[in-house]
Parts: structure tokens; sequence; C-alpha cells
């Protein structure tokens, strides 16, 4: 039997035993164990549960494939992930979504069609995951947070060790952004529209006048309450200032506020 995760915070006293994969997806999708869970003993305050990516993993060791019927569509898939009903309390609106088996989403999530949420991934409470959003394997969303229409966040599966993208509770994420490879954003941290973060991207903050960048060791990290915007920076090379050139880059405009919090909130009777 998996152990159950322990309070956010709170070291482990002694390590979890292997996951059986037989049962791994079926503790996932109740919420019992996370392929990361918050741990302020441990860096940036996020342990990543490799045992737990590998016993995902594992499951996609049998090709034997499933066919379900949804209406007039069917589906084909391994048998091992079937779609699943997230349970009572969650809304999912009709219309082309689908929830893998291993994900687990919290009362009051809402999903929008067409969204899908892939294996391992967590979505906290009164979240508003909206119209073609991935939330991709072991993906971990916090409590009202709002993925806005077009959004991606991408999977990390592999390697079992590495981060997969966080995004801790109340943040906002605008229409068409993407978070790869490992990003983390901090709670309260607006996303703009069609800004792209990658685990290595850099972001420049304007209120600090500092530079944060990440590594494939240690991903990038978007400060709490931060607003995050499109921008880009001159290439360097006597060709390229020629030209005018530039590459896209993200920047750190100002800190959260309330007019900030009035234009990115949802209304309460969206999230019912």
């Amino acid at each position: 039997m998996i152990a159950d995760r322990p309070a956010a915070g709170r070291p482990r006293a002694t390590p979890d035993p292997e996951p059986d994969s037989a049962t791994i997806l079926d503790e996932l999708t109740a919420g019992r164990i996370r392929a990361a869970e918050p741990d302020e003993t441990a860096p940036g305050g996020w342990r990543v549960r490799p045992e737990v990516k590998a016993g995902i993993l594992a499951c996609f060791v049998d090709p034997t494939p499933a066919v379900w019927q949804a209406g007039p569509f069917a589906f084909r898939d391994r048998a091992a992930f079937v779609p699943i009903d997230p349970g009572p309390g969650r809304r999912v609106v009709p219309g082309g979504t689908a929830i893998r088996a291993g994900a687990h989403l919290e009362p009051g999530v809402v999903v929008m069609p067409p969204s899908y949420v892939n294996v391992g991934a967590w979505i906290g409470a009164n979240t508003m995951v909206d119209s073609h959003v991935l939330v991709g394997s072991c993906a971990q969303i916090g409590a009202g947070v709002h993925l806005s229409a077009g959004v991606t966040i991408g999977g990390v599966l592999e390697p079992p060790g590495a981060r997969p993208v966080i995004v801790e509770d109340g943040a906002f994420v605008g229409a068409g952004s993407r978070l790869l490879d490992g990003v983390l954003v901090r709670h309260g941290a607006v996303i703009a529209a069609g800004v792209i973060l990658t685990g290595t991207s850099r972001l420049y903050d304007l209120v600090d006048e500092r530079e944060l960048a990440g590594t494939i060791e240690e991903p990038l990290v978007v400060p709490p309450d931060v607003v995050v915007v499109p921008g880009s920076r001159p290439l360097a090379g006597a060709w390229a200032e020629e030209r005018g050139l530039s590459v896209a880059t993200a920047v750190i405009v100002k800190r959260r506020d309330a007019g900030t919090s009035a234009r990115v909130a949802l209304e309460g009777a969206l999230r019912d």
C-alpha cells in the first residue's frame, strides 16, 4: 500500500515504499499521493516524488488497448488510462474534455471544453480550467487559479526526478500562455496573455532590476505576486542591430495590486 502524502511543509520521517503500478493510478486519482508536493524543507518549497513518476511510467509498459464510447465518439488508449469522472463537486462541461486516469481534481474545479488533463496532474480547489487548456502530465496547479483559454501547462513525466510545472495558489495565467519544462509560478503571480516561459528562460525584473534565470537542474521560479508580460530584447551583433532584430522574453513590470486583482478576478457565479 502506498503511504499517504504528508501535510504541506512537514518532512517525511521515513522514505515511501516503492509504488505498485497496479494501484498507483487509483491512488493518484483519489489525491492520496502526488507527483510533487509542498514541502518547506525541500529546495523551492516543493518535493518531487520520483518513485511516483516512475510508477506512472511503469503503467505504460502494457500496450494493451481499450476502446471507450462517449455518445457517438469512440476513443482508444492504453487500457490503464481510462478517462475518469473526477467525482462530485467538480464541474466538467460537456464538449470534448477528457480527464485521464491518474489525474486528481479537488472540489470546486471547473473545466471548460475542450480541455485535457493528463495523468499525474493535480488541480486545487476552485480552480478554473478554461477552454482549449492542456494540463500536462504531473503538473501541479494550486487552489483558486485561473488557467485562461488556450493555456498550455507542459507535462514533465520524465526523467522521474525532474520537477513538473507548478502553479501555486491564487495565480492567474493569461490566454495563450505556455509554461513548460518545470517552471514554478509562485502564489498570486499574474502571467499576462501570450507569455512563454520554459525552465531555462530568462525573466527580466524591472521592479528590482535583476535577471532571473533557470537551468535544467533548477528550472525558473517566478516570484510571488508579480505581473509578468511579454517583452523583447535586442540581439547582439552588428548584423542583427542593422536589421533591428530582437528575441522574445518575459518581463516583470510590477507587483500585483488591487487594480490587477480586480482585472483578473473571475465572477464567483462562474465557479459554482
